[in-house]
């Protein structure tokens, strides 16, 4: 990965981690403050805790990605160490599914004349829990690539051996 791709996705993950720590502090100071602008037309504070649990996992998978891009800059992603760093996204994935069918939950009651919308709300959902399959099925190529990259430093060590 050239030193340029490095730079400008830690930028954008640098962004992505003060936006999302930003908006989080302003959903805490509007819960906390008691200036809570609810007029019982959408359960705003729901909303507001939803949200703010919505930016840990995003804050989880960008942390997670990050390692990972330090991992690849120094040449050790093919490792188990990485490991760690790939379920850490596969679970911030599966979190924000979550999240995403508890504003779901928390919306449709407010759909009742227009029922699409709450599907359409849960197919974006499921297609959130795809992602999460994607980078799961990513895992398990990443698993056999640190087996066939042991295998061949073993092959490698016993060539060395015969030599």
């Amino acid at each position: 990965m050239g030193k340029l791709a490095v730079g400008a996705l830690r930028a954008v993950l640098l962004l992505v981690l003060v936006g999302t720590v930003l908006v989080q502090a302003l959903m805490v100071w509007t819960l906390v403050s008691g200036k809570d602008p609810e007029d019982g037309t959408l359960p705003l504070t729901a909303l507001r805790v939803i949200t703010v649990l919505g930016m840990v996992s995003v804050q989880v998978a960008v942390v997670c990605v990050g390692r990972l891009v330090t991992m690849v800059r120094r040449g050790t992603v093919f490792s188990h160490a990485s490991f760690r760093y790939v379920d850490g996204v596969i679970g911030a994935i599966v979190a924000a599914a979550l999240v995403w069918f508890a504003v779901t939950a928390v919306n449709a009651p407010g759909q009742r004349d227009d029922p699409g919308v709450s599907v359409i709300m849960g197919g974006i959902g499921v297609a959130i829990l795809g992602v999460a399959l994607i980078v799961y099925v990513l895992r398990m190529l990443l698993a056999q690539a640190v087996a066939r990259d042991a295998e061949a430093a073993q092959l490698q060590a016993e060539l060395s051996e015969v030599i």
